[in-house]
């Protein structure tokens, strides 16, 4: 390249020709991750080269959520050698790319940096990965069935959260330079830019015009005793399967097991696994007292941490509007189900405020 680019720069022209070869380029000097097809599933995982990437697809069924923040993952072992105790943590990969990012993903990792970086006490393992990563988005050609994102303060070619942002138009690329670190990697791996390159006029994306109310902070109180939350729950499985699939649920639990033992010398490794709000012991607690026993009291409160309790604590809510929950869900719990409720609920408190003089 002749120049270095500049964030916030007018976007390069690159054929899909010269984006390959980068990506090969990086895969064969670092970690990249990719869209992949895995048996049929479309997941982000590591690819050897650019042949391995799947282009065609509307979303991943799982977010990056898990290349920051893995389901199960070893903070450290314990070694116990007679009266000598040994402590070695676990060091997270090294440099790595993440290829194809949905905006709704790097949406996501505005909840978790705000939780896991922005609150003490940070949580080294995640800031290591997300130090340690660079973006590369990719926009999407268009709105899902069950997207969202726009109701979130997202767009299907939103290049915030990103360092570098690619719009595909036919068989060409706009490149934008989102940050200093993707500048950064530009540089340690050039793209090679083919002169005379000129793309058809750029179509935004189909964006639904149909928009969700989103309720306000203060519409939620209110409505914590309503009997929709049981109404709802009736359907409900705990099977958690919404939480694992969503790029901000970050719910986990740690326990210590034994690795080896050979006499009185013992392994053991501390472990962080994922959890979910939704699972029936959850909230348990020694003596076997359970604060949220019912289904509709956990229900509730998954709905009220992502749309109350978080954006009160930390501020972002924690939901990017991906619509993976609606997908996965075998018994129809519909998120945007509770936001046409609270938004309902909402609407009619303020007509009536209005129609006695209140407001």
């Amino acid at each position: 390249m002749s120049s270095r680019m500049i964030p916030g720069t007018t976007p390069t022209v690159i054929s899909k020709n010269s984006l390959i070869q980068w990506l090969d380029q990086i895969a064969s000097q670092m970690r990249l991750i990719a869209p992949r097809d895995i048996d049929g599933n479309i997941l982000y995982r590591q690819v050897g080269n650019a042949a391995e990437i799947t282009w065609d697809y509307t979303r991943p069924v799982l977010s990056i959520k898990d290349v920051f923040f893995p389901p199960t993952e070893v903070l450290f072992t314990i070694e116990k050698i007679g009266n000598e105790v040994n402590i070695r943590e676990t060091s997270p990969e090294g440099e790595q790319v993440l290829f194809g990012v949905r905006p709704c993903d790097a949406h996501g990792l505005q909840a978790l940096d705000a939780l896991f970086i922005a609150t003490q006490p940070i949580d080294p393992y995640y800031m290591r990965r997300r130090e340690n990563t660079t973006l590369v988005g990719l926009a999407c050609p268009e709105m899902g069935a069950t997207c969202f994102c726009t109701t979130m303060g997202g767009a299907p070619d939103d290049p915030r959260h990103m360092d570098l942002m690619l719009h595909a138009i036919e068989d060409v690329y706009l490149l934008e330079v989102v940050t200093e670190k993707g500048a950064f990697l530009l540089e340690r791996y050039p793209l090679v830019i083919e002169p005379g390159i000129q793309p058809n006029t750029y179509i935004r994306p189909e964006i639904t015009t149909e928009r969700l109310a989103y309720p306000a902070l203060d519409s939620w109180p209110e409505q914590f005793n309503q009997l929709y939350w049981e109404e709802i729950a009736e359907r409900c499985l705990s099977c958690r399967a919404c939480a694992y699939v969503c790029p901000t649920c970050r719910c986990f639990d740690v326990r210590d097991e034994i690795q080896s033992e050979q006499g009185d010398n013992k392994v053991y490794e501390r472990i962080r696994c994922w959890d979910s709000c939704a699972g029936e012991a959850y909230r348990r607690i020694a003596g076997g007292h359970n604060p949220r026993a019912a289904k509709g009291e956990r229900l509730r409160n998954r709905f009220y941490c992502k749309y109350y309790y978080f954006p009160q604590q930390y501020g972002p809510a924690a939901c990017t509007g991906c619509g993976r929950c609606i997908d996965v869900c075998p018994a129809g719990v519909d998120i945007t189900e509770i936001l046409h409720f609270m938004a309902g609920i909402a609407m009619v408190e303020k007509q009536a405020q209005v129609e006695v003089g209140r407001i």
